[in-house]
């Protein structure tokens, strides 16, 4: 068992592994971007990337406080649907209604991967192979869908 503070670090670490190990890949536009931290550029619509010690998950998370815009969101990515699943190449999981850690409503459309532990450097790799296919594909799927969200 790690105490909170090695466990921060191992944390920690694997993500600055995981970015470098992305940094020399450009996004869909051909520029450099930061994987880690994907900027979307839309306020409320985030992509987001979580690695435990049971699994590692990658979501889009809809965000926005009010109910009606936050499934007005949802349902334009739901049309967008057959886009985004040719672009991952594999079907996600759609929650009209979910609840975050701290209690936030929000909206999310995500991947999990079961049995992989972040604090098991062995671990990485297969983390890694599971988190950077996705996150270049929602890039190149955001390039295409990200005007429909800006209006």
């Amino acid at each position: 068992m790690y105490s909170k503070e090695e466990a921060s670090k191992l944390r920690q670490q694997f993500w600055i592994a995981f970015g470098k190990y992305m940094k020399p890949i450009p996004s869909a536009e051909g520029l450099t971007i930061n994987w880690v931290n994907y900027k979307t550029g839309v306020k409320h619509i985030l992509f987001r990337m979580d690695a435990s010690q049971k699994e590692a998950v990658i979501a889009i998370h809809i965000t926005h406080p009010d109910k009606e815009i936050r499934n007005q969101h949802f349902e334009q990515f739901k049309a967008l649907k057959p886009l985004l699943t040719e672009a991952l190449g594999e079907e996600w999981e759609w929650e009209p209604n979910a609840v975050n850690e701290y209690g936030v409503q929000l909206s999310t459309i995500s991947k999990s991967i079961s049995q992989m532990n972040v604090f098991d450097q062995n671990n990485w790799p297969g983390l890694i192979s599971f988190l950077k296919p996705r996150i270049v594909a929602l890039d190149r799927f955001w390039t295409d869908a990200k005007p429909i969200f800006e209006s």
